[in-house]
């Protein structure tokens, strides 16, 4: 009994939001005139997974600069990690009366749901990131992260056989694996280890992405491990946690860290090896090219359903070269030209 009970809530929120938009869509047409008339510039709306988080408050910002380059007003939402609280988001966007939807899902799953209730409002919506179980939508822009993360593990496996480290073993700190992007990037960084021929100890999948946790998974791993020689987080801005993690260990020196994304001090940790180097997704490029895509489909322009962006693989070797795009793209420090 519980069980089928908690079967039903879960299907009460997605059902009672179904409802309530078929509702809003019945509004009369005058209505629809008269708050048109209230908005003077067309409205877009971004769902992110958690402006919390640097990568997706970058990607807010890219949004912002183009929607307001090509005339539109942009709404911008945070679920902060929560399916349920995203999915009233969408229907708040939709009472709106935008033109389209950006949305960062909070996994590949959830977004389906939310590709169905704006597709039944007549709103375009582009997948920025993540991915979906669905491809109802205008365009799925997205980072390589098989091949970013098959370049940084190269990277990391040179760094290793130049210790005359290639026997010891890698644990890897991931984000959700029921994501797309999550399994995209632990099978290119796989591939890259099995190239070189070193293991991969243990993983570890993300749940709440706090300092706590990222510390709490990496002390694990390293306390269960006696040879492991590497750490590599499937994000950035918990770096600190797997640091102390390998400081407090007393391994300080005989574990290398490296991280998918970046922060603004990476500038400074890469060169002096503090990390080996990281996989450097562009958030700031990539709202940009959403922004520019949903247009383009307003327009009636064609647009490619699937877009990648490439992920610089950034070490102390070639990061000074790539430091403007890092800058703009990655970091969205130099925004204005």
């Amino acid at each position: 009994m519980q069980k089928d009970v908690s079967v039903l809530s879960a299907l009460f929120w997605p059902l009672t939001l179904i409802a309530l938009l078929c509702c809003m869509l019945t509004v009369p047409a005058r209505a629809m005139e008269l708050m048109s008339e209230d908005a003077p510039q067309p409205r877009l709306a971004y769902i992110a997974s958690d402006t919390r988080i640097p990568f997706w408050n970058i990607m807010a910002s890219g949004i912002r600069r183009q929607a307001q380059e090509l005339g539109y007003d942009v709404s911008i939402y945070s679920p902060h990690n929560d399916a349920r609280r995203e999915l009233e988001f969408v229907a708040t966007a939709i009472q709106q009366q935008i033109k389209g939807l950006i949305i960062s899902p909070t996994n590949s799953s959830a977004a389906a749901t939310l590709i169905k209730l704006a597709g039944r409002a007549g709103i375009p919506v582009i997948i920025a990131d993540i991915g979906a179980d669905s491809d109802d939508y205008v365009s799925y822009i997205s980072s390589d992260n098989y091949t970013g993360a098959y370049q940084i593990g190269k990277v990391l496996t040179q760094a290793l056989q130049s210790k005359g480290w290639q026997q010891g073993r890698v644990g890897i700190i991931a984000i959700p694996q029921k994501r797309l992007n999550g399994q995209a990037r632990t099978a290119g960084f796989m591939r890259a280890l099995n190239e070189a021929g070193i293991q991969n100890a243990a993983m570890r999948q993300q749940v709440d992405f706090s300092y706590d946790e990222t510390y709490a998974f990496s002390r694990e791993l390293i306390d269960s491990i006696p040879d492991l020689r590497a750490l590599w987080l499937q994000g950035s801005d918990r770096y600190q946690g797997a640091l102390d993690a390998i400081a407090d260990s007393g391994r300080k020196g005989e574990i290398l860290l490296l991280t998918f994304d970046a922060e603004p001090e990476f500038l400074q940790l890469i060169p002096s090896d503090v990390l080996v180097g990281a996989a450097m997704q562009q958030p700031f490029l990539m709202g940009e090219q959403a922004v520019l895509s949903l247009h383009q489909h307003l327009q009636g322009e064609s647009i490619a359903h699937e877009q990648k962006l490439p992920v610089l693989a950034i070490s102390a070797e070639n990061l000074e070269q790539n430091l403007s795009t890092i800058r703009r793209n990655v970091l969205g420090l130099e925004a204005n030209p």
